[in-house]
């Protein structure tokens, strides 16, 4: 692990800028070692959000998502049999949600990575839908480039988007990595048509491995790059205060944070690097079992990830 200590800065409750937090948890970067500091989980008293606090400055982005980071390059080189399997499961999820659409609707992905979610509406999508993309990293944004994909550098706030002109946005995995959840979705609100709807994915503090392994080495802190941890209670109300109706919140399977929180513990009880290397997102048998696993707890509506779709009101 490097020596190096980020520059943090305080934080309170972005959902109802409440400062009555509990520490519920606490852990390092085990997946990155982009430093040697030790990152607290707070949940709120009032809300429920649990957030990072302190967190890092915005001069550390480079530091906490090195080039390495998965989101940047997540490829079939890379990742073999586990690409070719979340290409064919999130194709799926991909179509189901856009099933409503109609020709020339415009769609916009806030938080793209290197666009492997708009490659594969672009593949197996309308062919006259409009597709783009925003995202803060400059590699991955080169990335999504390359493959042909209208991506725009920068963040949602201060890309010149045209308003009231997207009929669906999606922010899949993106919500968490915010400093400022309600600003992005109030911008995201001003960029859709009335009846336009935003799709949230992300990590589920109301799971099963969240009880389970809150106090530290839970997969969805992923710290220190999860800023804003959220359950269906927060997350509806983040969303209604901004102003958008909720037409579904549900939970959706993936295996992730389960294989990462038996990562973290292995990592942070310097385990033997073989049975590490059993739990990464390369690790084809662990995922299989853990979404197995999430599979039966989706059913009860446990499920790892929450997804939820908020619509502007006509």
């Amino acid at each position: 692990m490097e020596n190096k200590k980020l520059r943090l800065n305080n934080v309170d409750c972005c959902v109802c800028g409440s400062t009555n937090a509990s520490l519920i948890g606490k852990g390092e970067d085990f997946e990155y070692h982009t430093s040697a500091d030790t990152f607290f989980a707070m949940q709120c008293n009032s809300c429920n959000l649990v957030y990072l606090d302190p967190r890092p400055a915005a001069s550390e982005f480079e530091t906490i998502y090195p080039p390495t980071y998965h989101a940047f390059d997540f490829s079939k080189k890379e990742f073999g049999f586990v690409y070719n399997v979340r290409c064919r499961l999130e194709a799926r999820r991909s179509l189901k949600r856009c099933r409503h659409l109609k020709d020339n609707a415009r769609i916009l992905d806030v938080g793209c990575g290197d666009g492997f979610h708009l490659g594969l509406l672009r593949q197996y999508g309308n062919k006259t839908w409009k597709l783009e993309g925003v995202d803060l990293d400059q590699k991955a944004v080169k990335a999504a480039t390359r493959a042909g994909l209208d991506v725009h550098l920068g963040r949602v706030q201060d890309v010149n988007l045209p308003q009231h002109s997207y009929d669906m946005v999606f922010m899949i995995q993106t919500i968490e990595h915010l400093e400022d959840p309600p600003q992005v979705l109030e911008t995201v609100f001003g960029l859709l048509r009335e009846g336009g709807q935003l799709i949230i994915v992300t990590d589920n503090t109301g799971s099963i491995d969240f009880n389970w392994f809150k106090s530290g080495h839970w997969g969805g802190y992923h710290f220190p790059r999860h800023f804003n941890l959220f359950n269906r209670n927060s997350l509806s109300k983040l969303a209604r205060d901004v102003g958008y109706d909720v037409k579904d919140l549900t939970t959706i399977v993936s295996p992730v944070n389960w294989v990462y929180s038996i990562h973290n513990y292995l990592v942070d009880h310097k385990m033997p690097q073989w049975l590490i290397n059993r739990f990464t997102l390369k690790s084809s048998f662990s995922l299989f079992v853990f979404t197995v696993l999430d599979f039966v707890l989706q059913k009860f509506g446990r499920g790892a990830l929450l997804q939820a779709t908020l619509q502007k009101p006509s």
